[in-house]
């Protein structure tokens, strides 16, 4: 019998952030498409998301929702669209 593949998939959430006065963004709350928010108690790391991820223009956000550490991500949009600077999203597993 063969075994399900789990594959990660982005889901593209709603942030809200906060900027400090070095222009560190500070994110403090996610909205899933169906209306939940979780509040982000703490950001334990910041670091680019590494090679696996767009390399350069992703972030990885290591945070804190509901005592449990979770992995949030920052994609950075080229300069074509001026009017914005990114998108945030997670990874949930999907089975195939």
């Amino acid at each position: 019998m063969k075994q399900p593949v789990i594959k990660m998939e982005r889901v593209y959430v709603k942030v809200n952030s906060d900027f400090d006065s070095t222009g560190y963004m500070q994110p403090r709350s996610i909205t899933w498409s169906d209306g939940r928010v979780f509040q982000i108690e703490a950001v334990k790391d910041f670091r680019p998301a590494g090679t696996h991820h767009d390399s350069p223009t992703c972030d990885c956000y290591t945070v804190v929702i509901r005592g449990e550490t979770k992995y949030l991500y920052f994609q950075k949009v080229n300069n074509q669209h001026v009017s914005r600077i990114g998108r945030w999203y997670v990874e949930c597993p999907t089975i195939t």
